[in-house]
């Protein structure tokens, strides 16, 4: 290991704005390659909530570079979500591949919003970009992170909004301002006239992403513009893909990966914890993973990049392309492929699915009963959302309450007789209807142990514009439910503040006035033909 030195330096983009970055050198007088990453936050926290500070990676023999993007921490310029970064990391890394002391060799690492930008930057196909490794990112940006199956993703969206508002006014040097979104962060702003569109932003960020995020509520130009599924087509690079089973941006990683599996001529890695969008670590809502769930990535990143940017022999790709954090066994599996078989379950009931927590069953054959399961969502009483990808707190809770309530529909299997290995996505195949023009559709799968504790496992959520049956996808996940325990999904109209409460009115979220809500009757159907199902892909 190095010992290292900081620095910080600067670049001035095609349009002559400055930007920033620490700077961290091997102290050394051999040549080295250049990792960086691209941030939003503050180049002094270099996203040191989930991966080692610079240094570690830097003594590992890496020029390591943190930069502010356009607008943030002391970077010049005006920050506009993710819309200059495809030019500014092209110039960066025109920058960066340059520096004294490195073999012009790049590579790029960072989550979220971080993951990103290597993808921004990946456009331009730089001959000096050698490899990237995108962790919890979106492929498509409408439906990966704006939007879950058409429904706003409220308090993910309106969380990060005000945050980054909050940051913006704190630059400026507005007190006022700060102070109050400072609070709005601590405590989501969620009972104003329109519950999903708060005044706070109106009034203190007009400038706000959130303002078109949640008036687009469908897929346009405005969307595609910015989303690496219509920018990176002609980009392949080897990629060493990282997320969480409960991290809300899941489904972009699972996509990115696929994707560049299916085409790429390069490695294409994958990496899934049990983790949440941060931190990476053993517990995870109520549930502790073990010594195994604490993170790898920083160990894996350095050997995948000695193999790709220091060319080492390090027998990088003798290992499996796939390592999944497998839940209910607490151990990592590796695979070559995703191999998959289906299986399916039937929702059974007596009519009672609501009102008795066994009063509904999933069975391996469809119920010859006429009977139809009913809830009744009351919008000023909604459901609640507790763990699961899109909340926070993230992960799994034990939900025997929210089970127990008479607007969940329950519907439960017989202890299994096997170990059940889940693998991949699951989809709800539902038969429903309402008395309103719009509802929403919550779907919770999991675990009921055998002293009648209920875990949850994964979810998807659906904002019903679709003819019967209604499709609900699953957050993807892997898990091995133990013999004796039983597999339990759970049916609802709401989970909020996750997703904005459907007022039944039709029209969208920025335009629902809690005053205009409606009650809603909802029918699921359970009995032959129509019998509603979940469609479970098992590891092979």
């Amino acid at each position: 290991m190095y010992s290292v030195r900081k620095e910080t330096a600067s670049i001035y983009t095609r349009d002559g704005i400055r930007l920033d970055a620490d700077i961290y050198f091997p102290e050394s007088s051999e040549y080295f390659p250049v990792l960086l990453m691209r941030q939003p936050y503050g180049r002094a926290i270099a996203s040191t909530v989930v991966y080692a500070h610079p240094v570690w990676y830097a003594s590992q023999g890496y020029i390591v570079v943190i930069q502010d993007v356009r607008g943030r921490g002391t970077s010049e310029g005006e920050f506009k979500l993710f819309e200059y970064e495809i030019e500014d990391g092209l110039d960066t890394i025109n920058w960066v591949s340059q520096l004294a002391g490195t073999t012009g060799k790049v590579g790029m690492y960072g989550f979220s919003y971080q993951g990103m930008t290597q993808l921004y930057t990946a456009i331009h196909q730089h001959p000096a970009l050698k490899t990237i490794c995108p962790s919890m990112i979106a492929y498509d940006l409408y439906s990966d992170w704006g939007y879950e199956n058409g429904a706003f993703c409220l308090q993910a969206n309106l969380g990060w909004a005000i945050q980054l508002a909050a940051e913006t006014s704190r630059l400026k040097g507005d007190e006022i301002a700060f102070q109050k979104l400072y609070q709005a962060s601590r405590n989501l702003p969620l009972s104003d006239l329109i519950p999903a569109y708060p005044d706070v932003l109106k009034e203190l960020a007009p400038d706000s992403f959130y303002h078109d995020w949640i008036t687009r509520t469908k897929s346009d130009e405005y969307w595609k513009k910015l989303s690496p599924k219509y920018l990176i087509q002609d980009v392949d690079l080897p990629m060493l893909h990282i997320g969480g089973w409960f991290d809300p941006y899941l489904r972009g990683t699972m996509n990115l990966y696929q994707e560049m599996a299916n085409r790429s001529n390069y490695p294409q890695y994958l990496i899934i914890g049990p983790w949440t969008h941060l931190p990476w670590g053993r517990k995870v809502g109520v549930m502790d993973y073990g010594n195994n769930a604490i993170s790898p990535v920083d160990l894996i990143q350095v050997q995948w990049f000695d193999y790709f940017l220091k060319d080492q022999d390090n027998k990088l790709l003798e290992q499996s392309p796939i390592q999944l954090f497998e839940l209910g066994s607490h151990q990592w599996i590796y695979l070559e492929r995703l191999f998959q078989k289906e299986k399916t379950y039937y929702l059974s009931s007596h009519g009672l699915a609501n009102i008795r927590e066994d009063g509904g069953k999933l069975t391996e054959i469809p119920s010859d009963s006429e009977i139809e399961d009913i809830i009744v969502h009351d919008p000023w009483r909604p459901v609640p959302a507790l763990g699961g990808h899109n909340t926070y707190p993230g992960g799994s809770f034990e939900r025997t309450h929210l089970d127990s309530r008479s607007d969940v529909l329950t519907y439960t299997s017989e202890p299994l007789e096997t170990d059940l290995q889940i693998l991949g996505q699951i989809f709800v195949d539902c038969y429903c209807v309402a008395d309103t023009p719009s509802f929403d559709l919550c779907a919770v799968l999991s675990e009921v142990t055998p002293n009648g504790k209920v875990y949850n496992f994964t979810q998807g959520y659906i904002r019903v514009n679709t003819p019967l049956p209604i499709r609900i996808p699953l957050q993807y996940t892997c898990i091995k439910i133990l013999q004796g325990h039983c597999l339990r999904l759970s049916l609802s109209a709401a989970c909020f503040p996750a997703y904005p409460v459907n007022s039944g009115t039709g029209k969208p979220p920025h335009e629902e006035r809690l005053i205009e809500a409606k009650i809603i009757t909802l029918k699921t159907s359970v009995h032959g033909e129509t019998a509603s199902k979940i469609v479970l892909p098992l590891q092979t």
